[in-house]
């Protein structure tokens, strides 16, 4: 199977008030935003990506047109609605700290596979659907590029923790031990027996040793000798 490079989208202007836009319009990266997300598309161009597609919403949108112009490619990545943020419901745009002292909130940090957002849609579904869609793409990639295809999935925090998860082997209930910054990278590699998760939440560092594609196999005993570019 291929190889999909979670990247979630730069600051944005709620997340610097503190607002939890979920799926508002006209939420875009602010000034950080655009700088985290050209960073990313930086790190990226040492990757010939297969293909980059994005949630549909506006900020991730534009950092995948970042990515995009660092590739060299089509100036916009087709859109899979399944990558979209959590329909948060009637929580949609208040103040995160208003929110924190809603009964709901204990759940959502420590049992989240029970959450179901007040006229908004289930954290159990959000990690269904967006976990379904990236193996979806992912195996669509590998079909057309073979085996060693590395592409980019541009989404939304809670989105790309839940993924994470899953590849991890992970009890959605766990998924609040994971953290992802904005315009951070993840890297998770589908194989065929189970998938590899091969970096999680990073800003920084060379990534040119995925240029080759990922190559499936047992997992080394004592670590192994690590990647290389060369």
């Amino acid at each position: 199977m291929g190889t999909v490079i979670l990247v979630r989208h730069g600051r944005t202007t709620a997340n610097a008030a503190g607002l939890l836009a979920g799926r508002a319009a006209g939420v875009s990266l602010d000034e950080t935003g655009q700088e985290q997300a050209a960073q990313a598309g930086e790190r990226l161009a040492a990757v010939p990506l297969a293909g980059v597609v994005s949630s549909p919403l506006e900020r991730c949108r534009e950092t995948a047109r970042f990515i995009l112009e660092r590739q060299g490619g089509t100036p916009a990545a087709p859109v899979e609605a399944d990558l979209t943020e959590c329909d948060y419901g009637r929580w949609q745009g208040r103040n995160l700290s208003d929110l924190a002292r809603e009964e709901l909130w204990a759940a959502v940090q420590s049992q989240p596979s029970a959450v179901v957002f007040p006229d908004g849609e289930s954290m159990a579904a959000m990690q269904a659907r967006a976990v379904a869609a990236v193996r979806r793409h992912d195996a669509a990639f590998e079909a057309q590029y073979g085996p060693g295809a590395v592409w980019a999935a541009v989404s939304h925090g809670d989105i790309i923790k839940s993924i994470l998860a899953d590849a991890l082997g992970m009890h959605l209930d766990l998924f609040q031990r994971i953290t992802v910054g904005p315009a951070s990278l993840s890297i998770v590699h589908y194989g065929a027996g189970r998938p590899a998760v091969h970096a999680t939440n990073t800003d920084a560092g060379d990534l040119a040793w995925l240029a080759k594609g990922i190559t499936s196999g047992d997992a080394p005993v004592g670590g192994g000798a690590g990647h290389s570019a060369r």
